[in-house]
């Protein structure tokens, strides 16, 4: 993704796709394509999202993707549906609630490899509040968007619950080389 910014009729038009597309889902309505050729080029262009529902401010589904390999519009409508009906933390979303759910949007840049010597150095290296981070270890791996430093502020706290989230011990990050990429949003919501 390059550093543009989408429109504000693009974020507009990027949660109208969201909020349809999970309202026909969760109703199991059809859904109609997306006509591609009528929306802008940075919604055609292939570009990587999370979908975040939240009902009274708490996580009601997330799903997304971290490498963009579909145009954008699609990927938030893909994005939408998954959360609120394949997040595996949460029952699929019920009619009853969609009036409650808040949509939220991430739009992710192109993950990068933050390079960092010991466990010292990686907590000197993270940007809370900037940086969304991605751990792996072997097959295993997990992120969390920068919105998560909102609720977890602190740094190695941000990265036991990542590691948590991974599969892995708490502290895996501690005394282990993991592999870590650094990625920013562009975060809008209803």
């Amino acid at each position: 993704m390059s550093t543009d910014k989408l429109s504000e009729e693009e974020k507009q038009t990027l949660l109208s796709i969201a909020r349809e597309s999970m309202q026909h889902a969760v109703k199991k309505e059809n859904l109609s394509p997306l006509e591609l050729n009528s929306m802008s080029s940075m919604l055609r262009a292939n570009g990587a999202s999370f979908v975040t529902l939240t009902i009274h401010g708490d996580l009601r589904g997330c799903i997304g993707a971290l490498e963009p390999y579909q145009p954008l519009a699609l990927d938030v409508r893909e994005h939408a549906i998954a959360s609120a009906l394949d997040d595996p933390r949460f029952p699929p979303v019920s009619p009853s609630e969609l009036d409650q759910i808040e949509i939220e949007v991430s739009r992710l840049t192109v993950p990068e490899r933050l390079e960092y010597t010991d466990a010292e150095d990686l907590l000197a290296k993270l940007r809370p509040h900037v940086d969304g981070v991605i751990l792996r270890d072997g097959f295993r791996r997990a992120t969390f968007l920068p919105q998560v430093w909102d609720k977890i502020p602190d740094k190695a706290d941000f990265l036991d619950n990542l590691c948590y989230k991974m599969g892995a011990p708490q502290n895996l990050w501690g005394h282990k080389h993991l592999e870590v990429l650094v990625y920013q949003v562009e975060e809008f919501h209803e």
